[in-house]
């Protein structure tokens, strides 16, 4: 089979989106497929750049600039992905990409049009997903419970920032502050008091035009990988931050994850129950992760969904399919497997 790894991309994410990208191409060639790795920032990577980089390493414990983002965004490859053999004659697109445009509905909706089929959820499902602040929306219509929240903008939008005063009568502290379409805890701030917010406000809108300032739960960090229409082993998540940041995700020694988490079994059944209503009121398609907090009280709420989770080492999909007893080989073939049983690209609608 011809795939195609679309990975890396221009968002905050990049670095993650290689080291995924990195494993699921060579983890293809083992599987004896025909794998080219497309960079749409850079072009294609051959074998032996593919090599270097992972000999390298292309992990960072902290994100890229924005000012890198910046200056690579205007060279990318992105408006002419439609365009490249290597996405028109793929049998399938694995899309590596995380966060951005690649995570975001952006390149989903261009593969659309070309008729490629891809991996994940569709255009509109991907851009609902990545909204937090529409997908908390959903989540409440469903039945899925969610922390409290606000939503701030810059100074110069309509709507302007939050206040100190609402937060502190809406939300009470402490609050998660982070941008409102990112992932992998990129600008996020754990703020404790009102002197706090406006740096944390600050920081967020350097990676995106509008903020979730959102009440803290405290308690334990929990998640669901979905894959099709099964929700997999629930796993816990033990940070030496007290939140589970961009840090602790991606520097090995930094966290403990903990699959099958310790949990009754009610417990489980209810957690893998709001896994499955939050993937299904975002309309997603073929896998994502939903990430949850239970508080101290044995109550869960629903933090966000991830369409394109990480697929590292580190990854907390790759460690739930493990718990079920599928190698990152058969999930990758899996995921596979879901995108071309779907309907042909472009006629599919958005989800």
């Amino acid at each position: 089979m011809k795939i195609t790894v679309l990975l890396g991309g221009t968002s905050a994410e990049r670095d993650v989106s290689l080291a995924s990208g990195l494993r699921i191409a060579q983890t293809f060639r083992g599987l004896g497929h025909q794998v080219t790795s497309l960079d749409p920032a850079c072009g294609v990577i051959n074998e032996a750049e593919e090599a270097a980089m992972s000999r390298s390493g292309v992990m960072k414990p902290t994100p890229p600039t924005v000012e890198a983002l910046q200056h690579m965004s205007l060279t990318s490859l992105s408006p002419s992905l439609g365009s490249l053999t290597a996405v028109r004659e793929a049998d399938v697109v694995f899309l590596a990409l995380h966060g951005g445009s690649g995570e975001d509905g952006t390149v989903q909706a261009l593969l659309d049009m070309v008729g490629v089929r891809y991996t994940g959820s569709g255009h509109l499902a991907s851009a609902l997903a990545m909204d937090k602040d529409l997908s908390k929306v959903l989540f409440r219509a469903a039945g899925v419970p969610t922390a409290d929240w606000l939503l701030a903008r810059s100074a110069a939008a309509p709507g302007g920032t939050v206040g100190v005063a609402e937060v502190e009568r809406t939300l009470g502290w402490p609050v998660v502050v982070k941008p409102s379409k990112q992932g992998s805890t990129v600008g996020l701030s754990l703020v404790r008091s009102r002197d706090g917010l406006a740096p944390a406000v600050d920081e967020a809108l350097r990676y995106d035009d509008e903020v979730m300032i959102e009440r803290f739960v405290s308690g334990r960090e929990l998640t669901v990988s979905v894959l099709g229409d099964e929700a997999l082993p629930v796993g816990e998540i033990f940070p030496t931050h007290e939140i589970y940041d961009y840090e602790c995700k991606y520097t090995a020694g930094m966290a403990r994850e903990e699959f099958p988490a310790r949990l009754a079994a009610a417990e489980v059944a209810e957690l893998q129950r709001l896994a499955l209503l939050s993937f299904r009121s975002l309309k997603l398609d073929g896998y994502a992760r939903i990430d949850f907090r239970m508080n101290e009280d044995g109550e869960f709420f629903c933090l966000e969904a991830n369409t394109l989770p990480g697929m590292t080492p580190l990854s907390l999909l790759p460690q739930a399919a493990a718990a079920a007893g599928m190698n990152f080989g058969a999930l990758c073939e899996r995921i596979v497997q879901l995108a071309l049983a779907k309907p042909a690209a472009g006629m599919r609608g958005g989800s």
